[in-house]
């Protein structure tokens, strides 16, 4: 901690050198700075009028959404049903090809650090960067509109969630418990079967339980760009300014979101 010597030959301690001082209020005058250049970018695309009116807008959108068409739930239910299959098929194809690839990229599982693993860190890695809307896009222009692109571009998308989070877990184990298995004799894939398996067993049963929990919630959004599921609904009630219908298809989808965050915990507090 520097000490400032004053005049007299009275020391005072201080929290920084005057150097430390100067850097300090050096960072917060840059980061002003960049906060007032970042605002003035964002005021020069804003329409401001626009702005000011969107309290009376929001209060006349909800006036007019509010109360639900209730009848319309007997629509709702179809759509809704197949948004939950959306999530859970892509979740377990996902899973199919994330665990492969999570042992590939783990440093202590994989056959060649210097070939194989960043072969499958980069799938990791080039399914995390494109979002599954994205994803889904691509997938309707080339499979055509429906379920089938929604699976498939859940799947692409949580591919890289869990592969990342598998692989971390594989690389965290107790080598010594593996070491006594691999001392007895046992092959390889005994090792991998009583060594391994057993210790992240309960992280791939959680990570896999909470990526199902995060694909219901980003299933109810690939029907607006076609690839089935309740925002197909979604975007046509939107197309035609029907709010009751908006305003209940949202509520539907936060209840299922609640209850899948409901089942979601449940099942993680009794693996893990």
């Amino acid at each position: 901690m520097p000490v400032l010597t004053r005049p007299d030959g009275r020391k005072i301690w201080m929290r920084r050198s005057t150097a430390g001082d100067l850097a300090a209020w050096g960072g917060w005058l840059l980061l002003v700075a960049l906060t007032v250049t970042c605002f003035q970018f964002i005021s020069a695309q804003t329409i401001w009028p626009f702005v000011w009116d969107a309290p009376q807008q929001a209060a006349d959108l909800l006036g007019r959404s509010v109360p639900p068409r209730w009848d319309y739930s007997s629509v709702l239910w179809r759509p809704l049903w197949d948004t939950i299959n959306i999530a859970t098929l892509g979740t377990l194809l996902a899973i199919v090809i994330a665990v492969p690839v999570a042992f590939l990229a783990a440093h202590n599982t994989t056959p060649s650090v210097l070939l194989v693993r960043p072969v499958a860190l980069v799938i990791v890695v080039a399914s995390r960067s494109v979002n599954s809307l994205i994803w889904a896009m691509i997938l309707v222009v080339i499979f055509g509109p429906g379920m089938l692109a929604g699976v498939l571009a859940i799947a692409l998308r949580s591919i890289g969630f869990i592969g990342k989070l598998l692989y971390e877990a594989i690389e965290e184990i107790d080598a010594s418990q593996v070491e006594a298995i691999r001392a007895t004799g046992a092959s390889g894939t005994q090792v991998l079967a009583w060594g391994i398996v057993p210790q992240v067993m309960p992280a791939f049963a959680g990570i896999s339980v909470f990526r199902w929990d995060i694909n219901i919630r980003e299933a109810t959004v690939l029907g607006l760009v076609g690839a089935g599921g309740i925002g197909v609904q979604l975007q046509a009630s939107i197309g035609t300014l029907a709010w009751p219908q908006v305003s209940l298809i949202l509520l539907l989808i936060f209840v299922t979101v609640l209850v899948s965050e409901w089942v979601s915990a449940r099942v993680r507090h009794a693996i893990i």
